[in-house]
Parts: structure tokens; C-alpha cells; sequence
């Protein structure tokens, strides 16, 4: 008890919020400008937007980890040749802006990048009038939209991808564990949408100040929640850097048992590799990427740089190959909006994934569940976007 505890009490002070309320919304605004035609004959120019000069080692490591991976990408293109160019934008969304502004006037028909959720807003914004899209690692749907697409893998996705698994296997009736942060909030708006669009039943809402204290004093009620309710699955928002420790252990010495009521976990449980040591996380479900696909390139990585890349890379790689994809197609507008959102979608380097109309995005996801401290794929990954269940 007492070293879990102490473990949470340092990750809760250590939680980052990704998701934050922007000023100034990308889906706001005028009207798009036609795409920019793309030459076929030659080298089409991309920009990637890294978030390097900003003074942060972790930046750093995360634009270098990012170029990396885009240029691997360029290199296995086959019969189509990528301009990549690189720009800093030190993470500032001002700098953001002024970096796609720089790029558009260089001659990029698309930007790959930034990172921020509000450095790709004002990328974004910026290059509207041009007709540039922007294919942003942020997973921040609230950017989404216009000419900004998000590649991260979204709250909406992950949850309609479990909730859908969970009512093939017959847990239906869900209560859903947040926290009380910006996070928390996206993750149960997510959660709830997916739990109504699968005709399944929302049969309880706990949520929990964002502190150690918090989590003691609410986990309590909230399991007589799940016992009153008849709930047969808990799904949980918080991550491993949070309350997730705490959060589950103290669930299931206040009398909910995870062998029994089915939990479900918002975010990666195998991240850092540790958390699948915690007690309250056992016979837990989430959703992951194809670990064998995943593994194919991070060890193609570390042969070409002598590292392990870090997960935001693959997102570079799938923007490339995305690319790569649309231009060999050999089509005038293929950097179009309508280009980037064909049915079929792509085959990336963490499986299949398609870009939306609304600028979202749908990935094929595995099923994985930790049993004895071991992660296990249960369903797997789709390789294509035909019947799949969402």
C-alpha cells in the first residue's frame, strides 16, 4: 500500500496536461483557398515544423526524434521524391506562425507538424488563406478543422475503439473515473460520446480533485457507485504519470474487483513499462497501436540512428507516408482536403489510420490486457478500414 502510495503522490505532481483551451480556434475563420497543385514531375516540398530552439532538452530530444523519422519515411518512398525542409519553431505559437508563413513562401505544398496543440492552431491560421494543410502530431481535436488535421491518437478514437470491443464482449454497462482537469473532462466527454454511439449505458460519472487527497476522499463513493449501479466495466481516464496507481488500487480495496468489473483504461497502461507491475491494473484493458508493426520501426530506427525513437515519431513517418502515398497517386490536387480524407486511408508505421472531414482521425487500434505483469493483444489491430468495428 505505502509504496504505491508514495509512487502516486510523486507522478500526481507530475501530470501534464495536453489538452488545453485555446484563444483562438483553427475552425474559426474564412474559407480555405484551393490546395495547392502539385507538380508531379518533380520533387514536391514538404515542411516539417519541429518544436527545436526553445531552450528544452525534452523539446529537442522531440525534434531530433522527429526528423529522424521523416526522413526514414522519405527514404523508403518508392518512385517519389520529397523535399523535406525543416523548420524550428521553439514550441511558441507565434514562432509556429511565422516558421508555416516562411515555408508557404519557400514553396512547401503542405506542413507536416508543429507538436503544440497551439503552435498547429496558429500554423494553421496562417496558411489558410493559401490553401496549405497542416497535418499536426497534436492530438488535440479542438484544432481540428479547416486546413489543420491532427495525427495524434485522440481521446475519440481510443474510446470508441474499447467501449465498441466492450460490447462485443458483452460489458455494457459503463461507469466512467475522471479526473477534475482539462484532461479529465475531454477524456469523459470522449468516453460518454462512445458509450452512447454503441447503444451502450453510461451508469455512472466519478470524478476526483487532482491531488492525492482528492483521490482518498472520492474513490470511496465512487465505488459505491459501481456497486449500486450494477456496472459491469469501469472505464478510467487517468495515465500511469497520474492518479492511475492510486486511483485502482484504492478501487479494489474499497471492494471492486477488476476480475470481476471489467476496467478500462483511457490511455496506455504499458507506458512506462513499470506500471504493469501495479496491482490495481491487472486483467485491465486498453488500446494500443500494432506492437508488432510498432516494433518493426523502432528497431528499423535504431539501426539507422543508434537510438530508440520516441512515440511521437511514428506520427512523422506516417505524415510522409501519407504523403508519398498521395502524390505518386500522380493527381493535381493530391495535397487537396479531399485527397487527405479518402475512405481507404494509409498504412503507417503503427498500422492503418485515415484522416476526417473534420480534420480528426480514425487509427486501426489492438485490444491489449495485462495479465500476471505481461501485456497481451486479445483483439487485434484491423489492417483495413473495411468493417471495422468503431
Amino acid at each position: 500500500m505505502f509504496a504505491v502510495l508514495s509512487a502516486a503522490r510523486k507522478s500526481l505532481g507530475r501530470l501534464s496536461v495536453l489538452l488545453s483551451a485555446l484563444t483562438l480556434s483553427a475552425c474559426d475563420g474564412g474559407p480555405v483557398s484551393k490546395a495547392p497543385a502539385v507538380n508531379t514531375g518533380a520533387a514536391e516540398q514538404v515542411a516539417l515544423l519541429v518544436p527545436s530552439g526553445s531552450g528544452d532538452a525534452g523539446d529537442a530530444l522531440m525534434a531530433q526524434s522527429i526528423e529522424n523519422a521523416a526522413r526514414l519515411a522519405v527514404n523508403d518512398l518508392n518512385g517519389v521524391k520529397i523535399d523535406l525542409r525543416v523548420y524550428p519553431t521553439d514550441a511558441a505559437p507565434a514562432s509556429a506562425a511565422a516558421a508555416a508563413t516562411k515555408a508557404a513562401d519557400d514553396g512547401a505544398k503542405i506542413i507536416l507538424g508543429p507538436v503544440y496543440a497551439q503552435a498547429a492552431n496558429a500554423a494553421g491560421l496562417a496558411v489558410a488563406s493559401r490553401g496549405i494543410n497542416v497535418l499536426s502530431f497534436s492530438n488535440n481535436v479542438d484544432i481540428a478543422g479547416r486546413n489543420v488535421f491532427v495525427l495524434g491518437q485522440t481521446f475519440r478514437n481510443t474510446a470508441a475503439r474499447l467501449v465498441s470491443y466492450a460490447a462485443s464482449q458483452g460489458k455494457t454497462k459503463i461507469v466512467v473515473v475522471h479526473e477534475q482537469t482539462a484532461a479529465g473532462e475531454a477524456g469523459f466527454k470522449a468516453i460518454s460520446a462512445a458509450i452512447a454511439a454503441a447503444g451502450s449505458t453510461l451508469a455512472g460519472d466519478g470524478s476526483y480533485e487532482f491531488s492525492q487527497n482528492g483521490v482518498v476522499a472520492a474513490v470511496p463513493g465512487i465505488a459505491q457507485t459501481v456497486r449500486s449501479s450494477g456496472a459491469d466495466a469501469i472505464f478510467y481516464t487517468s495515465d500511469s504519470a497520474g492518479a492511475l496507481p492510486l486511483v485502482t488500487q484504492l478501487m479494489s480495496e474499497n471492494g471492486v474487483d477488476p476480475s470481476v468489473t471489467q476496467y478500462i483504461g483511457l490511455t496506455r497502461w504499458d507506458i512506462p513499462p513499470t506500471t504493469l507491475a501495479l496491482p490495481g491494473v491487472q486483467h485491465g484493458w486498453f488500446a494500443m497501436p500494432d506492437p508488432a508493426l510498432a516494433q518493426q520501426f523502432a528497431t528499423r530506427y535504431s539501426a539507422a540512428y543508434g537510438s530508440q525513437p520516441l512515440p511521437i515519431a511514428g506520427l512523422a513517418y506516417d505524415g510522409i507516408a501519407a504523403i508519398g502515398a498521395l502524390v505518386k497517386s500522380g493527381h493535381a490536387d493530391a495535397l487537396s482536403a479531399g485527397a487527405l480524407t479518402q475512405g481507404a486511408g494509409f498504412v503507417g508505421v503503427n498500422g492503418i489510420f485515415r484522416l476526417l472531414p473534420d480534420g480528426t482521425n480514425q487509427r486501426g487500434l489492438a485490444i491489449a490486457q495485462i495479465t500476471n505483469k505481461q501485456v497481451t493483444i486479445i483483439d487485434p489491430a484491423p489492417r483495413s478500414f473495411s468493417g471495422v468495428g468503431y
